[in-house]
């Protein structure tokens, strides 16, 4: 009977670097600030957001018995107009926008979390100063925290030179910005981080695994994932998603054979699938197993494709080696071409320039037996080949 697939784990860990970066988000919703936050590409933002719009839904609202003080979207890809932000809402846009904030009041929102941020538009921006500031205004009077949530990786901050411009309406929106911590970058996990991520594993794959121990193997962890080529910055801090891809690569692999822990050379060969493998293209083909493409160039036969070797045929008569030189020309560039005569034997050159030479009367056969036997006995010498 046939083992049922590896139960690969994909829920949610509260990490240290999700309580950073939430403690940020609720920060921001208690005091409705507003901030422009980045994370590296692959920390968990979009799981830290959710698990935090799920955590604080409150059983006192209209929508499904629920209000929703934190209220999370996501910023449109590839729509620069400002009606994409409420695509969603029935009826014309330019008439329903000024009536957004009505159930934004009603549903008890508090926070708006913009996930992906990097991707707003100057429309997305302006639109989203003029709904908070109609909030802000009788007969509303309900001030909402702004969280805009980005990806970027080393010093860069996006939005920040958006904000900078001298226009007057982004010298507003920078004013709006918390007097503390108006830019964030949320840090990624250290070595001590790391090893308490591997003990969470440790608990979620327990019955699978009654003898792991992952947690021995944090500083390799680590330096594996500080590899340059994951971490380019030379930060030193480790991204969720390299952590659990590593790990999940490895306990499949275990797990497909038949083991009850992991060993540290199958969590190397997972850390090099994701640093010196990375690019490695990989040929899906059939019901096989995977193979990697290598550059072209030549291969060796294989031994079911070699040609069976040819015996070398014997010497043709004399008369077809004749009609084998006639067709090859020499390095001089001519055809040598004998002709036989009926009194005599010789060759003549003829041109190469396709034209062929002038064939001779076919004879009888007695009288060409007759002019062999003559020049025989004359000793000539015999002809050309």
């Amino acid at each position: 009977m046939s083992r049922p697939p590896f139960p690969a784990f994909d829920g949610f860990i509260e990490t240290a670097f999700e309580r950073r970066f939430q403690s940020v988000l609720r920060s921001a919703w208690q005091r409705r600030s507003w901030h422009v936050i980045v994370t590296e590409p692959g920390s968990g933002k979009t799981m830290g957001i959710t698990d935090l719009v799920r955590a604080t839904g409150l059983p006192s609202g209209t929508l499904a018995g629920r209000s929703y003080p934190v209220l999370a979207i996501t910023a449109p890809k590839n729509d620069p107009k400002e009606g994409a932000l409420g695509s969603h809402i029935r009826g014309c846009w330019s008439e329903r926008k000024y009536r957004l904030m009505e159930p934004l009041v009603r549903f008890g929102v508090e926070c708006l979390i913009i996930d992906d941020a990097h991707d707003l538009s100057m429309p997305h921006l302006t639109f989203l100063k003029e709904l908070t500031d109609l909030g802000s205004l009788p007969p509303y009077e309900h001030p909402l925290g702004l969280c805009l949530v980005t990806a970027g990786r080393g010093s860069a901050m996006p939005l920040k030179e958006v904000f900078d411009q001298p226009e007057t309406m982004w010298l507003q929106f920078r004013r709006r910005l918390d007097r503390l911590y108006p830019f964030c970058r949320i840090a990624g996990h250290t070595q001590e981080e790391v090893r308490e991520i591997l003990a969470a594993l440790e608990t979620v794959y327990r019955e699978t695994f009654p003898q792991l121990n992952l947690r021995q193997w944090s500083g390799a962890i680590h330096t594996w994932l500080t590899n340059p080529v994951l971490d380019p910055t030379s930060s030193g801090r480790v991204v969720m998603d390299y952590v659990m891809k590593l790990v999940t690569t490895a306990l499949e692999w275990s797990y497909a054979a038949g083991g009850t822990e992991v060993r540290a050379e199958t969590l190397q060969a997972a850390a090099e699938l994701l640093t010196l493998r990375r690019d490695a293209i990989r040929l899906i083909d059939g019901t096989g197993p995977t193979i990697e493409v290598r550059e072209p160039g030549p291969e060796p036969e294989s031994a079911t494709q070699a040609e069976p070797a040819v015996e070398p045929a014997p010497n043709p008569p004399r008369r077809e080696r004749r009609k084998k030189h006639s067709e090859e020309p020499a390095q001089g560039g001519e055809m040598h071409v004998p002709v036989p005569s009926p009194d005599e034997s010789g060759a003549r050159s003829v041109p190469s320039d396709g034209r062929s030479p002038t064939k001779p009367k076919r004879k009888r056969r007695a009288q060409n037996s007759k002019l062999k036997q003559d020049a025989v006995e004359e000793s000539d010498p015999p002809l050309a080949t």
